[in-house]
């Protein structure tokens, strides 16, 4: 049977995202949903504030519909498409970048409803929790401070992380473009940072949400590495790599590689999709 790409975001970020992925799933002949998790998409809140000509002061005081939102409903709402989209045949769940933590919590809970696991630069903690990667050599060279440029509001005050992406600062767009899209045009920088999101849930799970051996680790993997993302490098995508392989020898990733950036798949869509339709072949035997 025909199998089902689900698609999971990463932060700021929203099932928009895709579309252009999706449309060239859809011309090789592929079924895919995108996801918006709780709070993003069209339950995103945009105010007035971020508007032109914007109101920073009010911007950064202003509630959002995100507050609150935990890993735990991410992973019950991704559950509850997986459902869905199991009735239909196979599933195949490809995770982005921070949503690699929610499918994993997913993935955890439910391997019932999952045929294959896709990481694509994406987070799946093993060893360690995602926040202490952070101090790990690795990551030595990321700019953890570059959304920092465009902060708005205090997150312990707001119960979220929010983003002023429509800033016009250069220094923070600048950061934006060489943490996530140094290899694409400006207009197509511009155009991906204006499909993003303002706030950002808080909850990046713990120790409880990291890979499990028992569940998990029993589903076909995936891991496509980008080679050229400077905001969650190769070498802590190889560790992650490495990690979920020591925790399942007998069922290691599948490890493809695809040159740029960690939006220039998503902007540049085809060689993405030839590899997806790789994934699909291996699932179903095709």
């Amino acid at each position: 049977m025909q199998p089902t790409f689900v698609l999971v975001h990463g932060a700021f970020a929203n099932s928009f995202s895709f579309a252009p992925l999706q449309a060239e799933l859809g011309l090789l002949g592929h079924r895919s949903v995108a996801v918006d998790l709780p709070g993003h998409g069209f339950a995103a809140t945009y105010t007035y504030a971020y508007q032109a000509p914007q109101d920073t002061a009010a911007l950064a005081e202003a509630p959002g519909a995100i507050k609150g939102v935990t890993l735990a409903d991410n992973a019950a709402h991704l559950i509850g498409v997986l459902e869905r989209a199991k009735r239909n045949g196979p599933v195949i769940l490809v995770s982005h970048s921070r949503g690699g933590v929610t499918a994993t919590a997913a993935a955890n809970a439910r391997p019932d409803l999952v045929d294959r696991l896709v990481y694509v630069s994406a987070w799946c903690p093993v060893d360690l929790d995602v926040g202490d990667y952070y101090a790990e050599p690795e990551m030595a060279g990321v700019d953890a401070g570059s959304l920092a440029l465009a902060l708005a509001g205090n997150p312990a005050e707001l119960g979220l992380i929010r983003v002023n992406f429509r800033t016009a600062d250069p220094a923070a767009l600048a950061a934006f473009r060489s943490a996530f899209a140094a290899d694409v045009t400006d207009e197509q920088f511009l155009t991906f940072l204006n499909t993003f999101q303002p706030d950002e849930n808080l909850d990046v799970g713990g120790s409880g949400d990291r890979a499990q051996p028992a569940t998990w680790g029993r589903i076909p993997k995936t891991y496509v590495r980008l080679a050229d993302d400077t905001s969650l490098p190769l070498a802590l995508q190889d560790r992650l790599i490495r990690e979920g392989d020591a925790l399942t020898p007998d069922n290691p990733y599948d490890v493809r590689t695809l040159p740029g950036s960690h939006l220039r798949w998503l902007v540049d869509p085809a060689p993405a999709a030839r590899v997806l339709a790789d994934v699909a072949a291996l699932t179903t035997g095709a």
